[in-house]
């Protein structure tokens, strides 16, 4: 399957889909991959009984980020992937909490977006609508319960690749190879490596900036 054009569902706050955003943005720069950004919201999947929606919420650490990249796609998809770009690596690298609005407003700035986008989208009503379509239709249609999900032209989703941390150049391209491969092969559910201990360590240690900025359990 010669792949062109991918979904990419993430949901800011998750460190996995993170690391997998920054190899597929390597795999664009290399083959013109286009890439379409979509919603996945990791509280609503893992919502305790008797807690509030995260569209029920004033603000939600990874729903309200979500809504301003709502804000945005609608203006440029451009928009959206900067965006996502600036608050994971804000989050994940530079250990920051993008859904703080000061945050959330230097950021916009750094990437030339208009600086009320933040108020403006959480003022919207109708952002809600749009980060919750992207989230049911993910769980509804391609059984979506995390991300990073990649859903290729075949309407074949997979659930990663799941990666620590993000390979470059020819790495990049060989793991591109076989994820391209994996989606090719229907009645293909998983492939899976345990984590040692030792593989758990060094996870932890690519991901402090997350554990350190994050407040959720």
């Amino acid at each position: 399957m010669d792949a062109k054009r991918i979904d990419f569902y993430f949901d800011p706050m998750c460190p996995w889909a993170y690391q997998t955003s920054v190899w597929i943005r390597e795999v664009r720069r290399l083959t013109g991959l286009e890439i379409s950004w979509k919603f996945f919201s990791l509280e609503e999947i893992n919502l305790v009984e008797g807690k509030k929606h995260p569209w029920e919420r004033d603000l939600a650490y990874g729903w309200s980020p979500m809504r301003v990249g709502a804000w945005l796609r609608r203006q440029s998809m451009a928009w959206c992937d900067d965006w996502y770009e600036a608050i994971g690596r804000a989050l994940h690298i530079e250990a920051r909490r993008p859904y703080d609005r000061e945050v959330a407003l230097e950021l916009l700035a750094s990437i030339g977006a208009p600086t009320n986008a933040w108020d403006d989208a959480l003022a919207d009503p109708t952002t809600h609508d749009d980060v919750r379509a992207d989230h049911e239709r993910a769980v509804n249609e391609y059984a979506g319960f995390g991300v990073p999900i990649l859903v290729f032209a075949n309407n074949r989703a997979v659930f990663g690749p799941v990666v620590v941390p993000a390979p470059m150049g020819d790495e990049a391209m060989r793991l591109w190879e076989m994820t391209v491969a994996y989606s090719s092969f229907e009645g293909l559910y998983e492939i899976k490596t345990p984590k040692t201990n030792a593989d758990l360590h060094k996870i932890g240690e690519i991901f402090a900036p997350y554990l350190t900025a994050r407040q959720w359990k």
